[in-house]
């Protein structure tokens, strides 16, 4: 018997809708809806029973943390009633954090793979079709099983944890920049050619049961010329804790620092991140161990800002969460 393979859809551009088919930006996202989805790819039946449901239809730049929860919810209930994995289409602006939300919250083995497009689903040679036929025979891989959370865009396979967009506008808008993909879909299967040794999904420490919202997280991005002016804002508006993309390995101003220092020492978890794209965030300065700031490892600022909301709901311990971003 075929797998079953249930489809969330979130809208985004694989769902959108343009006046012409030469139209690739100004369309509506999450114009159409999973039944149109699944009749532009009619091959999927020989691949899997499929099994479909909204989520949400919305631009994935209005992507919420109330979503993300009902997502997660979701996606364990389907696959604890018996799917053998879960395809989610997603809109690309926001996509990473969704997948690596994901990543740390969903309790299960079983594949969970993430797709979308840079065209809309009216738009001539329109990429989404192909990445969801890919993404359920992913989906329904038995190799897929164990890898955490998955995304598919253009025959690779990346890992929720490495992956990001860094091209605003072309098909090949993802990478993962430090590591490379896990693999690729190669003659309608795919082909892993490495693991991800950070600890995620089943073995995951973390728990939203009876979570109603995640803790307010900010991001301050450190450029030439910064002053303390937000900083301070972030504190008094009542962040529970804070992340700094700073420039290079993760430097942060002079003007900056004081602010920040202050609010570490008063027990507001501060995490050092890079707006580099890739690397590591090591401690290069003595200032930032004595201030007791936390470095994001190799996590984006968006994905740091996702891991110290979760580590939030358990500790503000210092140790603990640094513990948390060199294991996750």
């Amino acid at each position: 018997m075929k797998p079953k393979i249930f489809l969330l859809t979130t809208g985004g551009t694989i769902a959108g809708a343009a006046a012409k088919s030469d139209a690739l930006t100004g369309y509506r996202a999450g114009a159409v809806g999973a039944a149109e989805l699944l009749a532009a790819v009619p091959a999927l039946s020989e691949v899997a029973r499929i099994a479909s449901e909204e989520i949400a239809a919305i631009d994935s730049k209005d992507m919420t943390e109330a979503i993300w929860l009902r997502l997660a919810a979701r996606v364990e209930a389907v696959l604890d009633a018996g799917a053998a994995g879960v395809v989610i289409t997603h809109g690309t602006d926001t996509l990473e954090e969704t997948a690596y939300f994901l990543h740390l919250t969903v309790k299960s083995e079983k594949p969970v793979v993430l797709t979308g497009a840079m065209r809309p689903a009216t738009a001539l040679s329109a990429d989404g079709p192909l990445n969801i036929f890919d993404a359920v025979r992913l989906a329904a891989s038995p190799a897929a099983h164990g890898q955490g959370v998955l995304v598919t865009l253009n025959g690779d396979i990346h890992s929720a944890r490495d992956m990001e967009k860094v091209h605003t506008t072309a098909v090949q808008a993802f990478a993962s920049p430090d590591v490379g993909v896990l693999g690729r879909m190669e003659e309608g299967a795919p082909r892993f050619r490495r693991r991800v040794l950070t600890r995620h999904t089943a073995a995951s420490e973390f728990d939203l049961a009876g979570v109603t919202e995640l803790p307010y997280v900010p991001i301050l991005y450190g450029h030439a010329g910064a002053d303390d002016r937000l900083a301070a804002a972030a504190v008094r508006g009542g962040a529970a804790g804070i992340v700094h993309a700073g420039a290079g390995n993760g430097s942060i101003a002079e003007a900056v620092l004081p602010t920040l220092a202050a609010a570490a020492a008063a027990g507001l978890p501060v995490v050092r991140a890079s707006r580099t794209g890739a690397g590591a965030v090591l401690f290069a300065e003595d200032a930032y161990r004595m201030a007791g700031f936390i470095d994001a490892d190799t996590l984006p600022p968006a994905k740091a800002r996702i891991l110290l909301a979760l580590a939030l709901l358990k500790t503000r311990e210092r140790a603990e969460v640094q513990r948390m971003f060199h294991e996750y």
